[in-house]
């Protein structure tokens, strides 16, 4: 992942680093310590509130909309649970904070929210720069759910990331001495499920995108991939260029290193050229309703998105758990363009309500952590795959991983637009693939 402050247009590269290297490995098995704190955790079970905080990067040089999907989803299932009596009785209370964006201001955040508030748990943290993740595992909080945008997740006790993680989280080097590993699975998907062969990846001319870009390609090529590098300038981009290069190549799949803005221009040009692929592939940042809004002058290349992750698509209405959660969102902050970071955010939610529950009246933080690195799964009644916290000595070679995989449709939802779910129940879609190293 990457760590360097990126320019503001470049934040889906960063996200979409996380989203092919995570890791929904285990890692677990803390001890029953006396976690620092603790006696927080122990007030009557009475009426008194669960005080849970929520740090954003709400308003930060990215864009203020760009991090707020898991804290409003998050929001709204407290709000309903709330609605239901909270736990056992005691509502749940959510402390947001704004860090702007900045590690000062991450700082800042928690401090107010562990030394001042005295929340008993984070959930569903969305933060650009997370540089008070230390302070959160010293002070024993347990950080629930959230994004994997840097490297913390990896790297720290007591944070416990929406994909889970194997790595040994000492505090010291995140991953295995400082190396991560992320799998092929979605570049075999695509070759397997799909017959793609070829595969373009743009990118910027900029350290970040780039550094991504050979990631992508790299993985790329350990499926079998024929490859088409395509470099653009990130002040004045030629996507014609491309396109016509993508035409001559005769690429099946398009992957890239650039924001939204950057892939909307690309996107022109491709259907102004002719550019027809089995797959212009995205992430779960951009696995939105915003979808006919971004693309809307590129109406063959929307029809070509795809979007993989680790999450049940947001429009799989035949679930009832995301019924449940589009229900939840109505009426509710960002509930009229939903989004799968905001169900993802839903779902860090219910982890908490669930850790919390199975301590009874006795509601510590050492009993909510021992849900969270017990031996069995958690899926977030389905929403999520399979996630767990076993760490290995010994980074994986290999590793069976499943995907979540959907594609755009002018004609889902009875012609509203959607995301049409791919490759059949996502805990099925799986496939035994390399691990491949970085440096976050």
């Amino acid at each position: 992942m990457l760590l360097a402050v990126l320019p503001a247009g470049l934040l889906a590269v960063l996200l979409a680093f996380t989203a092919a290297c995570g890791s929904r490995l285990p890692e677990s098995d803390f001890r029953d310590r006396g976690t620092p704190g603790e006696s927080l955790s122990r007030e009557p079970a009475g009426r008194a509130p669960v005080k849970v905080g929520i740090i954003t990067s709400a308003t930060s040089p990215v864009g203020g909309a760009a991090f707020t999907g898991p804290r409003d989803g998050a929001r709204a299932y407290f709000r309903s649970l709330n609605a239901h009596g909270g736990l056992g009785g005691r509502p749940v209370q959510v402390v947001p904070c704004d860090d702007g964006g900045s590690g000062v201001g991450n700082n800042d955040c928690v401090h107010r929210l562990i030394d001042e508030d005295k929340v008993f748990a984070l959930v569903a943290t969305t933060a650009l720069d997370y540089a008070g993740a230390p302070r959160v595992s010293r002070a024993g909080v347990p950080d629930i759910g959230g994004q994997p945008i840097g490297a913390a997740y990896d790297t720290y006790p007591h944070l416990y990331g929406i994909y889970g993680s194997q790595a040994p989280r000492k505090g010291g080097e995140p991953g295995w001495g400082g190396t991560l590993y992320g799998g092929t699975e979605v570049y075999r998907y695509f070759k397997r499920e799909q017959g793609a062969r070829t595969a373009a990846v743009v990118f910027y001319n900029q350290a970040a995108s780039a550094a991504y870009a050979r990631l992508v390609m790299r993985g790329l090529k350990a499926e079998g991939y024929r490859v088409v590098p395509e470099e653009v300038d990130f002040a004045l981009p030629n996507f014609p260029a491309v396109a016509a290069d993508l035409r001559a190549a005769g690429a099946d799949l398009v992957f890239d290193a650039m924001d939204t803005h950057g892939n909307s221009r690309l996107c022109q040009a491709m259907d102004r050229a002719g550019v027809e692929v089995t797959a212009k592939v995205t992430n779960v940042q951009n696995w939105s309703d915003a979808v006919p809004e971004d693309y809307r002058d590129a109406p063959a290349c929307r029809n070509a998105l795809w979007a993989t992750g680790s999450s049940r698509n947001y429009d799989d209405t035949g679930q009832s758990a995301v019924r449940m959660f589009r229900d939840g969102m109505r009426g509710q902050p960002g509930g009229d363009t939903l989004s799968q970071w905001q169900l993802e955010g839903w779902a860090a939610a219910m982890w908490f309500t669930d850790a919390a529950r199975s301590c009874g009246d006795r509601l510590t933080r050492a009993c909510v952590e021992r849900f969270m690195t017990r031996d069995e799964p958690y899926t977030a009644r389905g929403l999520l795959l399979p996630v767990s916290f076993t760490p290995s000595a010994e980074p994986p070679k290999t590793r069976r991983a499943c995907l979540s995989v959907a594609r755009w449709s002018d004609d889902a939802r009875g012609g509203a637009g959607g995301w049409t779910t791919q490759g059949g129940e996502m805990t099925d879609n799986c496939f035994t693939v390399p691990q491949l190293p970085y440096k976050p």
